[in-house]
C-alpha cells in the first residue's frame, strides 16, 4: 500500500479538499483509493506523535503513537486498499503558532520527520499546498479574528514582512525530514476550488465532479469581521477581502513568493516537483506559427493598388 501525506498548508483550500474526499469516499473506494481525514487523525490517532506538553507517565508517547499508526496502516493494507491519502494540515503545525512567531512553520522539519517515521514502510509521497505570501498571511490574520485574536498592530505586520523565511525554506525542511520520498508542491492559485484537479495531480486518476465546487472555511470578509470585532474603526470600508498590508509590504511578500515559484520551476535543487495544471496542454515540439513582422499585411489581404485619379 502506498501512502500520500497531504500535510497542508493552512488557508490553502485544504478543508475544501478534505470535504471533497469525504463526500466522495465510497466512490473513491471503488477505484482503490482510501482516505484518512482530520475526523480520524484528530480523534486520537496522532496523539503523542508531535512534541508538546503532556502528563509524565513514564511511557514514550511517540513510540506508542507510531505503533498505533502502524496498526491502522496494517488494517487498511489487509483490507486491500492499494493507495491511501492521509490529509491533515495540522501535521505542519498551526496558524496560531505562525502568528505568534510572525513566521512560517518554524518547526515543520521535526514534525514531518516524526510523521515520516510513523508511516515508515508505507510512505511514498508528500504533498504540500502553497499560496502567495501576502494572501496567505491576510487569510490567516482574518481567520484569527473569528478566534477572538483581534487585529494585529503595525509592529506585528512589520515583523511578518521582514522575516526571511518563505515557502522555499518550508519545502527544504520537509524534504530533509523525509529523504527519498517524492515531494509534490501544488500552488493555491492553480488548484484552489478545484479538488478534482488536485486529486488528479496527486494520484494520476480522474476525480468525480460531485461536491467539487463546495467551498469551505473561507476567510471572513469585512462585514463578518466587523460583526466579530464590534469596533470597526481599524477596518476599511466595503464588503470585500481585508488586506492588512500596504502596497510596499504586499509587493515584498509577493516578490518572495515569485522567487519561490521560480526556484520550483527550475527544479527546486532536486528536492520537490511543482505540479502543473492538468487541464492545460503544454506546447508540443512544433510551436504555433506567429507573424514575425509588426503591423498588418494589407498587401497580402487586398493584393491591389489604389486606382489613379
Amino acid at each position: 500500500m502506498d501512502v500520500t501525506l497531504h500535510i497542508g498548508a493552512h488557508r490553502c483550500a485544504t478543508t475544501t479538499f478534505q470535504h471533497y474526499l469525504r463526500m466522495n469516499g465510497e466512490r473513491l473506494t471503488t477505484t482503490g483509493l482510501g482516505f484518512w481525514g482530520p475526523r480520524r487523525t484528530r480523534a486520537g490517532l496522532f496523539s503523542g506523535l508531535t512534541p508538546g506538553p503532556r502528563a509524565a507517565t513514564g511511557r514514550n508517547p511517540q513510540r506508542r503513537a507510531t505503533g498505533r499508526v502502524q496498526m491502522n496502516l496494517a488494517r487498511s493494507a489487509q483490507a486491500g486498499v492499494p493507495r491511501l491519502i492521509v490529509t491533515d494540515e495540522n501535521m505542519m503545525g498551526s496558524v496560531r503558532e505562525n502568528l505568534r512567531l510572525c513566521d512560517l512553520y518554524c518547526g515543520v522539519g521535526e514534525r514531518v520527520a516524526r510523521f515520516a517515521a510513523a508511516f515508515d514502510g508505507y510512505l511514498s509521497s508528500v504533498t504540500l499546498n502553497i499560496r502567495s505570501l501576502e494572501m496567505y498571511w491576510a487569510s490567516a490574520l482574518a481567520y484569527s479574528v473569528t478566534r477572538r485574536a483581534g487585529l494585529p498592530n503595525r509592529l506585528a505586520i512589520a515583523r511578518i514582512v521582514s522575516r526571511a523565511r518563505s515557502w522555499r525554506d518550508v519545502i527544504t525542511d520537509v524534504a530533509c525530514a523525509a529523504p527519498g520520498v517524492r515531494l509534490q508542491v501544488l500552488p493555491f492559485e492553480t488548484f484552489a476550488g478545484r479538488p478534482e484537479a488536485q486529486l488528479f495531480a496527486m494520484t494520476g486518476q480522474p476525480g468525480p465532479k460531485e461536491h467539487a465546487r463546495e467551498w469551505l472555511n473561507a476567510a471572513p470578509r469585512l462585514p463578518e469581521m466587523r460583526a466579530w470585532l464590534g469596533d470597526t474603526s481599524d477596518l476599511p470600508m466595503g464588503d470585500g477581502r481585508w488586506l492588512p498590508f500596504d502596497r510596499s509590504e504586499a509587493a515584498t511578500l509577493r516578490e518572495a513568493y515569485e522567487d519561490d515559484l521560480m526556484w520550483l520551476t527550475a527544479g527546486a535543487d532536486g528536492l520537490a516537483q511543482l505540479a502543473t495544471d492538468p487541464d492545460k496542454k503544454q506546447a508540443g515540439p512544433t510551436l504555433p506559427f506567429q507573424n514575425m513582422t509588426r503591423g498588418r499585411r494589407y498587401d497580402a489581404e487586398q493584393r491591389r493598388l489604389a486606382g489613379a485619379g
